[in-house]
């Protein structure tokens, strides 16, 4: 099974986004921001802008989205908490939450008898936050886009992990929260893709949908029995 960080193990420290952006002098609560993300990232989530982006240029494009849609105004007091908390992500990795069914998740997959491999688009930093998290024991491999020069949605990123956990694209799944970074992808390299659509916004989504890691582990264990 091939894993998404962003927005299926981990997710923004919204405390820490809110605490930055108080600094800077911009009042905006860590719940108003997570309840904005959602709505944000689906706006963020067309081919166009896919094709057009790497994934680090859309993570610009994605916090000023999130403020956008919790309410508060760009300004030059925005730009400047965004670029400490991009200073911050480039060292340690801003996406440092991970959601309390996540691992549960994981362990029940793992006793499904299910491999674990992350396939994540990042910055060459997400060993070091799987390991500061606790969450590297849970898996099997991990592959940052960073480290291996190409990123989602290019398949030769999931041909990659695919060799490497010797695995065949027949009977692997991906996991992830954008349908043209993850579902596109994965359908380019024969995998079968899940979504996670926390805010049941993808209605008209063609793939199976999933509101968490923990759903979709809880219905595979009920095919199992």
């Amino acid at each position: 099974m091939f894993l998404d960080a962003g927005g299926v193990l981990v997710h923004p420290n919204w405390t820490r986004v809110s605490e930055t952006l108080v600094r800077h002098g911009v009042r905006v609560s860590a719940a108003a921001l997570a309840a904005a993300e959602p709505r944000a990232k689906k706006r963020l989530d067309t081919g166009g802008t896919i094709r057009a982006t790497n994934d680090r240029q859309r993570g610009w494009t994605y916090f000023n989205l999130v403020l956008t849609d919790a309410g508060i105004p760009l300004s030059d007091a925005t730009d400047a908490a965004l670029a400490e908390l991009h200073a911050y992500h480039d060292q340690f990795n801003l996406w440092e939450t991970v959601p309390d069914d996540v691992r549960p998740a994981l362990a029940a997959l793992r006793a499904g008898g299910y491999r674990l491999v992350v396939v994540s688009n990042a910055n060459g930093t997400l060993h070091r936050v799987f390991d500061r998290l606790g969450l590297t024991s849970a898996l099997d491999l991990i592959f940052d886009s960073y480290n291996e020069g190409v990123e989602k949605p290019d398949p030769r990123f999931f041909r990659i992990a695919l060799d490497r956990a010797g695995a065949a694209p027949e009977s692997t799944v991906h996991v992830g929260d954008l349908y043209h970074v993850d579902v596109a992808g994965a359908r380019a390299a024969g995998i079968t893709p899940v979504l996670i659509d926390s805010a049941n916004l993808y209605l008209d989504c063609d793939c199976l949908r999933m509101q968490s890691l923990r759903e979709f582990a809880d219905a595979l264990s009920g095919l199992q029995v």
